[in-house]
């Protein structure tokens, strides 16, 4: 982190706005009050594995996340009104006499009021158990220790807000098993966890789902499961039908034997120990609401339209009659070991109750999964997120194409490469990509038709999974242009279910002078 000065005059904003048109690192100017001296900082925000919630109209609050593979336990504020972000002083602590909870991401973090419940995540390979509160009337942690026993530890669990009083939280990885439990938190009375009885049918045990509350019910979507023995076992009857039918001629026994040896190695080899096959399924739990007198219930939902692949790492935001899916990641297949992120916007309309793809006048931000979605009245803010590679730090509003912020930031060019932090993968290594990068529309222009070139000189086997998503994409935008030209451009709106007056666009907060100009005239 890098302070800049103090903050007392205009001529000090003159040497701000210097220093941030300077600034190549990807790095974000905000605000911090330390021992009672305002100051702006340069500081680098890119996080994956963070949570976000809502505190009032004006307020989003950050909290841990992962940025190249170091755990963290900031807390960062982003004022909407503003348009600005700052980080609080906080007070208080744990039994450790440091304050608030040690660093972490993956963890669980809901909004009730004005308070910031934590709990859970992971901190390096460790699995965390603990619960904390945070006050952002006055910025103060509370470990809470004497409620209760608390859930077991564990990370990739999802959780949501139950009216204004309590919290819901199902699912998860404690290092070993997939979990399909579910605890209910009554923040008003005992702050003690209870878990939640269920009978009747019961969704596969997961990490890595969304869970969102809508009047009722709770919905969990997508998700990594324990289904890996069997989806392998499915798919070998269907890729391997000759060696089933020589198995068939053998003792029934010994097929099912071989099948589970063999199943068992290509889960092991594909998916590791926490690993599992990718989800897209959607559950429904009934009976949190006390008034209601309903006996808890799940019930998986199977609802017509354009529904979204199968993911985990994806968000869920509820905004209006909508449900708004953006990111996440699946997989190539069972035979392949990389993973395929989405940029895609899929609706769950509470209306008709069905799926739609939500209309964009322009280019989605690039694909990602872990990052935050947060609603805002009918607007949507994206931060952060992972891609497989690098770690973003960029922030992005969806709003309708008539909403008024969209007078307020200039619309992004095509071909705009959001800022990231130093990638690395899985092994460890960093690669050499800058941190922040823009790619004119020009060049982007280029790139893209030598690739078409490439692609139509290359034989099919020859052409590599990681080239299939911009191929398919490609194709895509060339099909839609081509039917807009024959049929009118109000073809993907009407495809999509969505009026045309309904259509949303994407904007990027990239400037850092954004960041300053909304407060220049209150120093």
């Amino acid at each position: 982190m890098k302070t800049i000065h103090a903050l007392k005059g205009d001529h000090l904003l003159r040497d701000i706005d210097c220093m941030v048109s300077q600034n190549r690192t990807g790095s974000k100017p905000f605000l911090s009050l330390h021992s009672g001296i305002l100051v702006i900082q340069m500081r680098q925000l890119a996080w994956c594995g963070h949570t976000a919630v809502n505190i009032g109209k004006s307020k989003i609050v950050f909290f841990g996340g992962l940025l190249d593979k170091k755990f963290l336990n900031d807390v960062i504020v982003y004022d909407i009104d503003n348009n600005m972000w700052f980080e609080p002083e906080c007070t208080g602590g744990g039994s450790d006499g440091k304050v608030g909870p040690s660093p972490r991401a993956f963890h669980i973090a809901v909004a009730i009021d004005c308070h910031m419940f934590v709990f859970g995540g992971r901190s390096g390979g460790n699995r965390l158990g603990d619960f904390w509160v945070l006050d952002t009337d006055i910025w103060q942690w509370s470990e809470l220790t004497s409620f209760g026993d608390l859930p077991s530890s564990r990370d990739f669990a999802a959780a949501s807000a139950i009216g204004n009083r309590k919290i819901v939280m199902y699912g998860g990885w404690d290092g070993k098993k997939w979990l399909s439990d579910v605890y209910v938190l009554d923040t008003t009375v005992s702050l003690e966890w209870m878990e939640l009885s269920v009978s009747g049918t019961i969704p596969p045990p997961r990490c890595g789902h969304s869970a969102t509350m809508i009047e009722k019910r709770l919905l969990i979507y997508g998700g990594r499961g324990n289904l890996a023995f069997f989806s392998c076992y499915q798919e070998l009857k269907v890729v391997f039908p000759l060696t089933i039918l020589f198995l068939q001629e053998m003792d029934f026994l010994f097929e099912e034997f071989v099948l589970f040896i063999f199943c068992s190695i290509l889960v092991k080899v594909n998916f590791g120990g926490g690993g599992g096959p990718i989800m897209g399924d959607l559950w429904a739990l009934k009976g949190l609401i006390e008034e209601e007198n309903e006996a808890p219930g799940w019930t998986q939902l199977k609802l017509p339209g354009q529904s979204p692949s199968p993911r985990c790492g994806h968000t869920i935001a509820s905004g209006g009659p909508y449900l708004l899916l953006f990111g996440g990641h699946g997989t190539g297949g069972w035979l392949s070991r990389y993973d395929v992120y989405h940029n895609d916007c899929v609706v769950l309309d509470r209306v008709s109750v069905q799926w739609k793809r939500l209309p964009t006048s322009n280019e989605p931000p690039a694909a990602r999964a872990y990052h935050s979605m947060n609603s805002i009245g009918s607007r949507y803010l994206l931060f952060g997120g992972f891609d497989g590679k690098s770690t973003y730090g960029d922030l992005w509003w969806l709003v309708p194409e008539d909403d008024p912020i969209a007078k307020r930031l200039p619309a992004p060019l095509s071909g705009v490469v959001p800022e990231r932090t130093q990638p690395w993968d899985r092994s460890g290594r960093q690669r050499t990509s800058p941190t922040s990068i823009r790619v004119h529309s020009e060049q982007a222009v280029s790139n893209l038709q030598a690739l078409r070139e490439h692609w139509m000189k290359s034989a099919p086997q020859s052409i590599k999974l990681q080239e299939l998503s911009p191929l398919l994409r490609d194709y895509q935008r060339l099909i839609t242009r081509h039917h807009i030209g024959k049929n009118g451009s109000n073809l993907e709106l009407v495809e999509s279910g969505f009026p045309g007056k309904d259509a949303f666009h994407f904007y990027h907060v990239k400037s850092a002078t954004q960041h300053l100009e909304s407060f220049s005239s209150a120093v």
